[in-house]
């Protein structure tokens, strides 16, 4: 059984940084997509960072710059360093991972950036 399982999350003041990993397990194929979501208070999930296989990057707006996302397909782990944090960066963090029509999800790392 495939498994997402995150870290890295917790408490800290604007302009700080955090980096978040995610380490997967149980797969035994290779993933196409990954990914790092987040549910900020009072919002829905919205999709934060991306990396495809080749490696190529998409990023919303309000974390370009600031936010990068990286994996290494052969240890199955993605990882979001998060740099310049903001009050509005609040919110469940989640680690999503693709296999083509199949999407597997971790439990969720929280972050608090305090102003």
């Amino acid at each position: 059984q495939v498994q997402l399982v995150e870290s890295g999350g917790g408490l800290v003041q604007a302009g700080g940084s955090l980096r978040l990993s995610c380490v997967i397990s149980g797969s035994r194929f290779s993933f196409d997509d990954m990914a790092w979501y987040r549910r900020a208070p009072g919002k829905q999930r919205e999709s934060v960072a991306t990396i495809a296989r080749d490696y190529r990057t998409d990023y919303t707006d309000s974390v370009k710059g600031r936010f990068t996302i990286a994996r290494e397909n052969a240890n199955d782990t993605v990882t979001l360093q998060m740099n310049s944090l903001k009050p509005e960066d609040t919110g469940v963090y989640y680690c999503m991972a693709r296999s083509g029509r199949a999407y597997y999800w971790g439990q969720g790392t929280q972050v608090t950036v305090s102003s």
